[in-house]
């Protein structure tokens, strides 16, 4: 493989790690007030509540405290690992049973030559899983499966990731029913909950058109000259293999029957029962034992291959939990809310775009050190809110400016463990995702600030004030 001076995704985080404890010696220690949230495990922040801490309140981190932090990440994360390591296994059975193979073989021979129709389907697709019930952590199972038929259709790992990721962030960015984003900054800023729901449809249309713009082009780019391609020199000869036998038969049929209706039936649990991964990971070990019953698969030859596929995600998986202990180490050094208070504090004064807009900066910067949607939410909206009827901005405008902060980033912040996980599955060097995705936030953020001032100005005649 061609070396290169940019740093490996491990090392880029192991260097946030240490620059957050750092941090952590340079920035006075502070801390809002937090009051718990009915129904919820959740915190919120009380506005006007910071205060710098002091005496024996102040926690001075050890020179080797981002060590100790390190298994308290992977506890913490351990949802999102187990998450990998089980749905490596199962996609592994199902690779073995030959049934995702045939189906990436027919799907190859329908749309090799219509790429666009198969970038068009799934950014509308996980762009809708996002905007309505929050998905994020469904599609980790899927990052093999579009890794190997972008292939196959002589694309690279970087056109399937911004199939699944490019929508997933714009999804969040526009979401008008998603549970762990909207549902919750709208509720602490006041406002009905789904209100704005119309204009944030036409959001979704007008903001994926672009994601969709930005895939394509550089799918098509790549057709013409695979040496264009920003993983051109990384070897995807193995694990991404499609096999010789890709018969169609009643058994594979039914196997993809069962898969398929499973992520449905999640869908429709997560969204009326409140189903989460513990349920998820149900559903896909139910879904490995049918395909070993179905393709009448030999027991130990089933166990070895589940053990081999869970084995496969290790690097994966231990991503994930070096990426959460950023935020372990933030929060012990007690600089977390400090951040906050700092960035927010820069929006007083100001009118009422430039307040808009800045609301914009500020929460695309919170995303950074909190890269959970709801979390930043319970932590910068207490605040936002009171900041926007101080600079006459409405509150929808305000929930607005968090929602493009937290969701277009979310395609790239190296806090993020999904994120980092799945680029690690799909062998893309974070760098190579940065240098793919960043012209493409160039233009959505361009676009955001675009509807951030709109949204001030006409937000009433679009029935996007208060409710509506």
């Amino acid at each position: 493989m061609q070396k290169t001076w940019f740093p490996d995704s491990l090392v880029l985080i192991c260097s946030f790690i240490l620059l957050a404890q750092v941090l952590s010696y340079v920035l006075p220690h502070g801390a809002y007030e937090r009051v718990e949230v009915e129904g919820s495990h959740r915190t919120m922040v009380v506005n006007g509540t910071y205060e710098n801490i002091s005496g024996d309140e102040k926690t001075t981190l050890r020179p080797w405290a981002f060590l100790m932090a390190l298994p308290e990440g992977m506890a913490e994360a351990q949802d999102i690992i187990f998450l990998i390591f089980l749905v490596g296994g199962v996609i592994a059975l199902l690779r073995q049973s030959g049934a995702i193979d045939a189906a990436l073989h027919g799907a190859v021979e329908k749309l090799g030559k219509a790429p666009w129709i198969l970038i068009a389907g799934t950014s509308f697709i996980f762009g809708l899983g996002s905007f309505s019930i929050g998905m994020g952590e469904e599609y980790v199972p899927l990052i093999p499966i579009i890794v190997t038929m972008s292939l196959a259709m002589k694309l690279d790992s970087i056109v399937a990731m911004g199939m699944i990721w490019v929508p997933y962030g714009i999804g969040w960015g526009c979401a008008g029913i998603n549970p762990f984003g909207v549902l919750i900054a709208q509720g602490l800023a006041g406002l009905p909950l789904t209100s704005g729901l119309a204009t944030r449809w036409v959001l979704l249309v007008l903001f994926l058109a672009v994601g969709f713009h930005h895939v394509y082009s550089y799918a098509r780019k790549i057709q013409k000259d695979p040496s264009a391609s920003l993983v051109a020199d990384v070897d995807y000869s193995k694990g991404f293999e499609i096999s010789e036998d890709v018969r169609v038969t009643w058994q594979r049929v039914a196997i993809l029957v069962i898969f398929v209706a499973g992520l449905v039936m999640f869908v429709f649990g997560a969204k009326n029962q409140g189903w989460y991964i513990t349920e998820l990971l149900a559903i896909f070990l139910g879904i490995g034992l049918s395909a070993v019953i179905l393709a009448r698969m030999d027991l130990n030859r089933a166990s070895r291959t589940f053990l081999r596929g869970a084995a496969e995600m290790t690097s994966a998986a231990l991503i994930v939990g070096f990426a959460r202990t950023i935020e372990v180490v933030l929060s012990r050094g007690q600089i977390i809310d400090t951040v906050i208070h700092a960035i927010a504090g820069l929006l007083e004064g100001t009118g009422r775009y430039v307040s808009a807009v800045g609301m914009l900066g500020v929460q695309t910067i919170c995303n950074f050190f909190i890269p959970s949607g709801s979390g930043q939410a319970y932590v910068t909206m207490p605040i936002m809110s009171p900041l926007a009827t101080l600079t006459d901005v409405p509150q929808q405008v305000a929930v607005l400016a968090y929602q493009f902060g937290d969701g277009f980033t979310n395609m790239v912040v190296p806090t993020s463990a999904l994120v980092m996980g799945t680029l690690a599955l799909g062998k893309i060097p974070y760098t190579r995702w940065v240098r793919f995705v960043m012209p493409l936030l160039v233009k959505l953020f361009a676009l955001a600030i675009l509807v951030l001032i709109l949204a001030v100005k006409y937000g009433h005649a679009w029935g996007f004030t208060t409710g509506g």
